[in-house]
């Protein structure tokens, strides 16, 4: 499933949102003129190795400021072009009511509270490993969890893959999302049953998401917020499409 375009225009311009893509898009061009073994060593540093908090070896070689400072880092560098095409398209969606119920400088906070829990909890489930974790992932997925409550009756438009076809389709907010996160709690109990991390860093989805549902369930008192200027739907999405632009 491809979302597309949710059915709420944003009610303020979310300057938050577009700054952090900026910022996104400025430290993926970045690593493209790395090369591979300075991207490596980037990865290394900036991004989230488990094994440099677990093993005494490693954790010997870096200080305080720089154990902290990847927790940070980590949600602002990407692994490839679709890794953060991915990240950045969801975020466009979903960022800007969010941005709206939060105000601008509470969506940053917001966002950065949302990454940190994301990169602890997958730090727990995965500690020892060697591998770098990167992306913007798991503060995306605190804003989907924050949607989640704060927008269930959304409709998402939605690209729907059928073996070789693809149709439109609209999905409510609730389902969506509520399936995407049953999908990155199940891989990431099997990914634990297996053993191994694997590729993805499935529980800093997962925690991402937690942390962004409880935050606005806490600030808003779990009371979902209706829609505002939700657009009618009672042409097919294929009749719409182009309203959606």
């Amino acid at each position: 499933m491809i979302p597309i375009r949710d059915t709420i225009p944003h009610r303020r311009t979310p300057y938050v949102t577009y700054a952090i893509i900026a910022v996104n898009a400025l430290v993926f061009l970045y690593e493209l003129g790395l090369g591979p073994t300075g991207l490596q060593r980037f990865f290394m540093h900036f991004g989230l190795v488990p094994a440099r908090y677990s093993d005494p070896a490693v954790r010997v070689h870096f200080g305080p400021v720089a154990q902290v400072v990847p927790f940070f880092t980590s949600m602002f560098i990407h692994g490839g072009l679709l890794h953060i095409l991915g990240n950045m398209w969801t975020l466009w969606i979903f960022g800007d009511n969010v941005e709206d119920w939060f105000g601008h400088l509470g969506f940053a906070v917001f966002y950065v509270f949302c990454g940190l829990a994301s990169g602890v909890l997958h730090l727990v489930f995965n500690w020892g490993s060697p591998v770098p974790t990167v992306g913007a992932s798991g503060a995306i997925a605190g804003v989907m969890g924050a949607y989640f409550l704060l927008y269930p009756t959304a409709r998402v438009l939605t690209l729907l893959p059928i073996f070789f076809f693809f149709t439109f389709v609209e999905l409510p907010a609730y389902f969506f999302l509520g399936l995407w996160f049953l999908l990155q709690f199940l891989s990431g109990t099997a990914s634990v049953a297996a053993g191994g991390a694997g590729g993805i860093a499935w529980w800093a989805h997962v925690g991402g998401f937690v942390a962004g549902a409880a935050t606005v369930f806490v600030l808003g008192g779990g009371k979902p917020r209706r829609p505002r200027g939700s657009r009618p739907t009672l042409r097919s999405p294929w009749e719409r499409v182009d309203e959606y632009w």
